[in-house]
């Protein structure tokens, strides 16, 4: 009996998608629920699994474009799941023979030319035992009169050839002297003379994620009125908060207690303070959102991803950090469903995980605002007119100039730095 293997439905408006990858090769035996393929998506990447067990057939390759339905391969089913072994079959399991590593060709040292016998004359150019007949004349007949060694004759010319001037300094350091020892073997050229230099490139088609992750980011510079403002943050208060409650939140919540649950609750009390951010442009009309639902941009291995926490206010620390947690584990195994990519009335996005000093976050629309934090630095600063060694950490917001004025986007990043430095502002829930 044979079960195919169709294309889910991911979404409405979703019609087609790219089968990134196949878990199996065909042939392989599978198991019930284990995962087949990836499947990516303009907007979410996620794993298909086997509906039951059985013997895979591929009938679609890694790498195609399908449509939302289509039947990419079979299952041929076996009487019993047990019937299945659970590791690939034997012949999967043999590696596929590599090709041997390429060496360099050796180089044939040409022997040394023996001594003559007493009393007779050297022999002639073209005669002369032991000289390389590859040689040019020139270079033979040099090398026949004076009976030289060519192996101890270090070529110059064109992929090591040895030349008519090489010979002649060999001749002149054996006349001015006793006899060189033999030349070290020269270190390969990275380019040798007269070979061109091979300048290599590979393409690759953009993945519907990159294409979809370009189109938004294009469309926010070229249809909103995008301006950045930006202040710093003292997070003495924040890191020292961590310090001591560090184990008993761990203990309670089963996570760890990180800046970004800071800066979301930092967030919603300053987007309830300057409504205008939390708001969207729809036509002519501004739409105030009446609740908050943050995104987290999270990088992954096949582009940035935005899941959304929704009603972050009604959540504590713990909740946070957790609903954090499993997004990121949702994104590594391709588990990241379209719903929780929808709805976000703000962003943040966190830059110095990476080691972002400073930078420009670009709006993700048709939001009107984004966050920006950065790596946390020891900086001078004057505190009661004393120069002392701070934690500090800039953050940026852009904003769609055509609902926020300046002076909304400076009192927001104001509310911020306000509720990061004092914490007390908003509650601890330990």
């Amino acid at each position: 009996m044979k079960i195919e293997i169709k294309v889910p439905s991911v979404g409405e408006s979703i019609t087609e998608a790219l089968l990134a990858q196949w878990f199996k090769q065909d042939g392989a035996a599978v198991r019930k629920d284990e995962a087949l393929f990836v499947l990516e998506t303009d907007k979410v990447t996620l794993e298909v699994t086997a509906e039951a067990a059985g013997i895979l057939r591929i009938a679609v390759p890694a790498g195609t474009t399908v449509k939302i339905g289509a039947v990419v391969g079979s299952i041929e089913t076996v009487s019993a799941e047990a019937d299945v072994p659970s590791g690939p079959p034997a012949a999967e399991a043999k590696p596929a023979p590599t090709a041997p590593a390429a060496t360099p060709p050796a180089v044939e040292k040409a022997p040394a030319v023996p001594p003559p016998p007493a009393g007779s004359a050297p022999p002639a150019a073209a005669e002369a035992p032991g000289v390389p007949e590859g040689l040019p004349p020139s270079v033979r007949r040099l090398v026949g009169e004076h009976r030289l060694d060519v192996s101890r004759i270090r070529g110059t010319g064109p992929g090591g050839r040895i030349t008519k001037g090489d010979v002649l300094l060999t001749i002149e350091q054996s006349a001015g002297g006793p006899a060189p020892a033999p030349a070290a073997e020269p270190a390969a050229a990275v380019c040798a003379p007269g070979e061109s230099v091979r300048e290599e490139i590979s393409r690759k088609p953009m993945t519907p994620i990159r294409r979809r992750i370009a189109e938004r980011l294009l469309k926010a510079r070229q249809n909103t009125a995008m301006l950045t403002t930006f202040n710093d943050v003292d997070m003495s208060a924040v890191i020292e908060l961590r310090k001591r409650y560090k184990e008993a939140f761990q203990k309670k919540y089963g996570v760890s207690l990180g800046f970004m649950s800071f800066f979301i609750k930092a967030s919603v009390e300053a987007l309830k303070a300057v409504p205008e951010i939390n708001a969207i442009i729809d036509g002519s009309d501004i739409v105030y959102h009446h609740y908050y639902h943050i995104g987290v941009a999270v990088g992954s291995e096949r582009g940035l991803v935005v899941p959304v926490i929704r009603h972050a206010d009604r959540l504590g620390f713990g909740e946070l950090e957790q609903a954090i947690v499993d997004f990121v584990a949702r994104i590594r195994e391709n588990r990241l469903g379209l719903n929780d990519l929808e709805g976000g009335t703000f962003t943040i996005t966190n830059g110095g995980v990476f080691g972002s000093l400073l930078s420009t976050p670009i709006l993700n629309t048709p939001q009107s605002g984004i966050l920006g934090m950065h790596r946390v630095d020891p900086r001078p600063v004057a505190v009661n007119n004393q120069v002392v060694i701070r934690p500090m950490m800039y953050v940026a917001l852009s904003y769609d100039h055509r609902i926020v004025d300046g002076r909304e986007a400076v009192t927001f990043l104001k509310h911020i730095k306000e509720c990061i430095e004092n914490p007390e502002r908003i509650m601890m829930e330990i």
